[in-house]
């Protein structure tokens, strides 16, 4: 064995016994919060993402989505039919496009009646809130409301959160907080959303 070669199976062996060391003391089990916050591209998409794994397990899964209801969404397209899958769409647009508080803050209402219930109910595995954080930026919802249906879900149910500036006490509650950070965007350099790439 070369010199090379013996470094990499000590540095190996050495990552095996911390991996092992964190699998052991990784002895909780219950639903989680996670966060998917940034500038960045791919929040949505990554939710999808769990979404589809949820339901290839037969998992029940909740989808609410506050923003983009009136865009495709390739994802929400090809899942839909999955009868384990529950989507409900504020269906409004884009907040900067309606330019009407009252009516947004109206339609924000009705969908989160229907992410209430999907927090309330044991047998849905994964909950989506795909976009919340800008309802509770632009006050449409109110954040001791939120706080208190994420605190008091069903101990199995792991809840998705997406959206720019994600509240500073939803982080504090998370379990898990990824950010994305946006390192250049097809956009700004004017290249259109692409169908089945973005949406």
């Amino acid at each position: 064995m070369t010199d090379r070669e013996t470094r990499h199976k000590a540095s190996m062996q050495k990552l095996k016994a911390h991996v092992d060391e964190k699998v052991a003391s990784a002895t909780e089990q219950r639903g989680l919060l996670l966060v998917y916050t940034g500038n960045g591209k791919g929040k949505t998409t990554a939710a999808w993402g769990t979404v589809t794994r949820a339901l290839g397990y037969g998992y029940q899964v909740g989808v609410v989505q506050f923003i983009k209801g009136l865009w495709e969404c390739g994802e929400r397209e090809r899942l839909q039919a999955d009868t384990n899958l529950e989507v409900s769409i504020m269906a409004t647009g884009f907040t900067w496009d309606t330019q009407n508080r009252e009516a947004d803050t109206h339609a924000c209402h009705a969908v989160w009646h229907d992410a209430e219930r999907m927090l309330a109910d044991p047998n849905t595995y994964l909950v989506v809130l795909d976009e919340i954080t800008y309802m509770l930026k632009f006050g449409y919802l109110d954040i001791e409301t939120v706080l208190r249906a994420l605190k008091n879900r069903p101990t199995e149910q792991t809840v998705i959160i997406t959206g720019r500036n994600a509240h500073r006490d939803i982080v504090a509650l998370a379990d898990t907080v990824t950010e994305m950070q946006e390192v250049r965007h097809a956009f700004n350099d004017g290249l259109q959303a692409r169908r089945g790439i973005d949406f």
